[in-house]
């Protein structure tokens, strides 16, 4: 995650970003985020898939933005910024073991189509969520590849999430397109999950679904009228874990 409101920093091509998220000879990431000025908001996020090409939205990022921006002094509680699906509206709601917790407006949802037992949604990324006996028993990987790179999701790809009861809340694992590997964390397709199990009728009709992931756990609260699925929130905490700099070559 970049400060770049000085616009100082350019990448000459995705192979460079690529470079930098390289988890052996770079920095290491499933992403990387620039935190530019916006004209009429608080700021702009843009976002790169750790292939370094341009990427839709990735709500953990959001969340992760909007506590860089409270670090950075850019914001104070609550605001409104860009992202490449439009604008978002987020609060850091208080602090969670001295971590800051955000909630993170996403963009209202109309439709979920369901497809061989699976559930197809778009949550600022297009999502495949699959409900299955045991998502921390799945090849992720291996499964995800199969429907990401099947002929229907080939060319624009989609995230795979897999999905299962565990105690009172639910387990949830993706296969994130883009970095074409298992992302510990994934915000909409935890958001894409909470929609697609309340559509199948798995939430015993709450308005608020916990999940765990693999790097922790998140909260999505929203409301549905009808069809529609509106003032959605992803909620959890964002910590930053450490700072540095990087030369580019």
């Amino acid at each position: 995650m970049i400060d770049n409101r000085s616009q100082k920093v350019v990448f000459d091509s995705p192979e460079m970003i690529a470079a930098l998220c390289h988890r052996r000879f770079g920095i290491g990431a499933d992403g990387l985020i620039l935190l530019e000025e916006s004209g009429s908001f608080d700021f702009k996020m843009k976002y790169y898939n750790s292939d370094g090409n341009e990427g839709s939205m990735c709500g953990n990022g959001g969340r992760c933005i909007v506590a860089f921006a409270h670090f950075l002094g850019v914001i104070s509680g609550k605001t409104t910024f860009e992202a490449v699906d439009g604008l978002h509206e987020a609060e850091l709601s208080g602090t969670e073991e001295n971590i800051p917790v955000v909630s993170l407006k996403m963009n209202d949802v109309s439709e979920v189509i369901h497809e061989n037992g699976a559930s197809i949604l778009n949550t600022g990324s297009p999502h495949y969520v699959i409900f299955c006996e045991d998502a921390e028993s799945v090849e992720v990987v291996t499964e995800g590849k199969k429907i990401r790179y099947s002929p229907k999701y080939m060319t624009d790809g989609i995230n795979v999430n897999f999905v299962s009861v565990k105690d009172d809340f639910f387990s949830i694992r993706t296969y994130e397109r883009g970095v074409e590997d298992e992302t510990f964390s994934c915000g909409t397709g935890t958001v894409a999950a909470a929609l697609a199990l309340e559509s199948q009728g798995k939430t015993n009709g709450k308005e608020l679904v916990k999940f765990e992931t693999k790097g922790g756990f998140l909260e999505v609260s929203f409301k549905k009228t009808g069809n529609l699925y509106s003032d959605i929130h992803l909620i959890g905490p964002a910590e930053q874990v450490y700072d540095g700099s990087f030369e580019l070559q």
